[in-house]
């Protein structure tokens, strides 16, 4: 009998390709929200953008087709190429700053500390706030000529200064905030972490590492995919950066332009100035020079992360 069910088994045809299809109905029917999103939300409007830089449009009239004239305009505009050497400088500069707060923290956590799951929800805080108007208020409060820092400073006897209002301090008042937000990467180190075998750390024991040599032969090597990961995630987020330097500057990106991100400057040509076909040209360059940081950071990942096949 069993015998006889196993060869009605065999010869059973195969289904065909609409069943598979009505079978698959009910997936279609709920992911059918989330491709109408990305496709109305997000695709739709990034092609529309990539037409309207080809244009001259102010939003109360129709776009008027100028070719290349905004990308032509765009390099020869002292503002824009400030905006760009002042958001490279920041991320050049915070990126690395955070990272290594973030890994630092990690590894002090790391030791098995008593309550570490309040420790890591309190020091995860600064992620989800930093970016917030609030923070970003109650930052340039604690900078200005009267703020936190310039109380402190006073207590030792030395004059502070308006850190926010200053050229050559405003951009360093922002890239500090950004490294406080270090939350996010240092639960993500946490957990890699966490996966690297304490046998390593044993063997190099037994051969007389130090603390500082097991970091750079052990730690390091073992954490390369991880710091890898959080180094593309957050060179992304720093050139997107907007909130800060908008609340800080008061939306001048001042003094002097110090402050003037490239996103700022989109935002202020695009719906400060009506420049929207222009704004848009700079938002295709702003994601050309995103990727092309990200193509270089997978170019070289080859040399520096490895993989534990």
């Amino acid at each position: 009998m069993s015998s006889t069910g196993g060869l009605r088994e065999l010869t059973r045809p195969a289904p065909r390709r609409g069943t598979a299809y009505k079978d698959n109905r009910a997936a279609y029917a709920f992911l059918a929200p989330w491709l109408l999103g990305i496709v109305l939300i997000t695709i739709g409007p990034v092609l529309v953008s990539l037409y309207l830089s080809f244009t001259d449009y102010n939003l109360l009239q129709p776009p008027d087709f100028t070719g290349l004239e905004n990308y032509a305009e765009m390099f020869g505009d002292p503002k824009f190429l400030a905006s760009l050497k002042v958001t490279l400088t920041y991320v050049v500069l915070s990126v690395p700053l955070q990272l290594a707060l973030a890994l630092g923290l990690a590894m002090l956590l790391d030791r098995g500390l008593r309550g570490l799951s309040l420790y890591r929800s309190v020091l995860y805080l600064p992620s989800m706030l930093g970016a917030s108007v609030a923070v970003a208020i109650l930052w340039r409060q604690v900078f200005g000529s009267a703020g936190l820092v310039n109380q402190f400073l006073g207590w030792f006897g030395i004059e502070g200064q308006g850190w926010i209002s200053n050229p050559s301090t405003a951009l360093g008042t922002i890239v500090l905030l950004h490294i406080w937000t270090f939350g996010s990467p240092m639960v993500i180190f946490l957990a890699g972490l966490r996966q690297i075998p304490r046998m390593y750390y044993e063997a190099a024991e037994v051969d007389g590492a130090a603390p500082l040599r097991r970091f750079r032969s052990v730690t390091l090597p073992l954490l390369s995919p991880i710091i890898f990961f959080n180094l593309v995630l957050q060179v992304i987020y720093a050139f997107q950066s907007f909130t800060q330097a908008f609340i800080v500057s008061s939306g001048t990106g001042g003094p002097s332009d110090s402050t003037l991100f490239t996103t700022l400057y989109i935002y202020k040509e695009g719906f400060g100035r009506f420049h929207m076909g222009y704004a848009s040209a700079m938002a295709w360059v702003l994601l050309v020079v995103v990727a092309a940081f990200t193509a270089v950071n997978f170019w070289a990942s080859r040399f520096w992360v490895f993989y534990d096949d």
